[in-house]
């Protein structure tokens, strides 16, 4: 009998830029488990050929002539809610509308990729592909249909681990009991789920760091949001920053976030390096530096999002004594990473994103009461 094959997730590209519009069908289509249904160069064009098919995903610009992809977006969410991934600019304008896409119902935000060699080409099919994957998957798709699972394409280049930033951590080195330490993973659907965990938190949570999968730029305004929101102070981290009690340091886009400990106290470091598991900044990268500094003072939590990143250092945290979270499947937007965690044994327990705030308070206070 011959296998059936799997159905191809269909894309509908809106943009105003004929020259983005080209390149963007050229990315998709280098995927052979994708199909471009269709290509819009305003909402008008984009509702005339959703009236004739509905696409599995829509991959869209949030500035556009006549009406705007936010107001766009709003009217899909209301009217017929859809996988929808926003391709923006890097400008502080074009991350700001981002964020209020995410808000509005957006499921990923990816960097409207600039080609101009064969590394970058590469770099932006891997990028455009599996975000399209990933909203396939979301929880929109649940709504709508049974969530689309084609077979996926293999993204170009070998998939690194953080072997190549940092070594295992050493079991049969002390590690001295510190201040708790928080440190979390997650992708796409991360940006809301960290608000809800970020907002429930008081200002003296035990200091935590963050790895969101998201393009350089969009990191620091993502920061400046969730400190306008929290009680904690959160920011981009720096090089060499101390990390303390009601701080929150989020990775820059495109730098992986490591945790160094200092005697007894935790600084941040910032840096370059290879893509681990397809990502810069990792959260493989940042939960093996957790392990190795902090061991048991280190709490690991993941989140929502597709993929592995994060799965196989958070056993290594787990063997250390690090107590491991991961997001239940009813509350993420994507059940990739999560699943992941739970499957090699890494999270010792999955968690509500409701209940999430309350185990970092509890964790906290544990912790400090054995370092007393």
């Amino acid at each position: 009998m011959i296998p059936k094959r799997a159905k191809l997730i269909s894309v509908l590209i809106v943009d105003d830029s004929t020259s983005a519009r080209t390149m963007l069908r050229s990315l998709v289509e280098s995927d052979p488990s994708l199909a471009v249904m269709g290509v819009a160069q305003d909402a008008y064009s984009a509702v005339r050929l959703m009236k004739e098919q509905l696409p599995d995903v829509i991959l869209l610009d949030l500035e556009l002539p006549g009406v705007d992809g936010i107001t766009f977006l709003k009217r899909i969410m209301e009217q017929r809610p859809l996988p929808v991934v926003i391709c923006s600019s890097h400008t502080e304008f074009g991350s700001q509308l981002s964020f209020a896409a995410l808000e509005a119902g957006a499921v990923e935000v990816i960097l409207k990729p600039v080609i101009k060699d064969v590394a970058s080409k590469q770099d932006a099919q891997m990028r455009v592909c599996d975000a399209i994957h990933a909203a396939a998957q979301s929880r929109n798709a649940h709504r709508m249909r049974t969530p689309i699972v084609a077979e996926r394409h293999k993204p170009p280049g070998p998939k690194l681990t953080a072997d190549e930033i940092l070594p295992p951590p050493n079991a049969a080195r002390p590690i001295p009991v510190t201040e708790p330490i928080v440190v979390i993973g997650a992708s796409t659907g991360g940006t809301e789920a960290l608000r809800v965990v970020l907002e429930a938190l008081p200002a003296d949570a035990p200091g935590i760091l963050i790895v969101q999968h998201m393009p350089e730029g969009f990191t620091r305004t993502f920061a400046d949001r969730m400190n306008k929101s929290s009680a904690m102070t959160v920011s981009e981290a720096v090089d060499g920053q101390s990390v303390t009690q009601g701080q929150v340091l989020i990775a820059p886009g495109d730098r992986h976030l490591l945790l160094k400990r200092v005697a007894s106290s935790y600084r941040a470091q910032v840096m370059n390096g290879a893509y681990v598991s397809r990502h810069r900044p990792s959260v493989d990268v940042l939960f093996r530096s957790a392990a190795s500094a902090a061991g048991a003072n280190a709490m690991g939590i993941i989140l929502t999002g597709m993929g592995d990143d994060g799965a196989r250092c958070m056993v290594e945290m787990r063997k250390m004594g690090s107590p491991t979270l991961a997001q239940d499947e009813a509350s993420c937007v994507v059940f990739g990473m999560p699943r992941e965690a739970v499957a090699l044994g890494g999270a010792a327990q999955t968690v509500a994103l409701e209940k999430m705030a309350a185990a970092i308070v509890a964790f906290g206070r544990n912790r400090r009461v054995v370092s007393e």
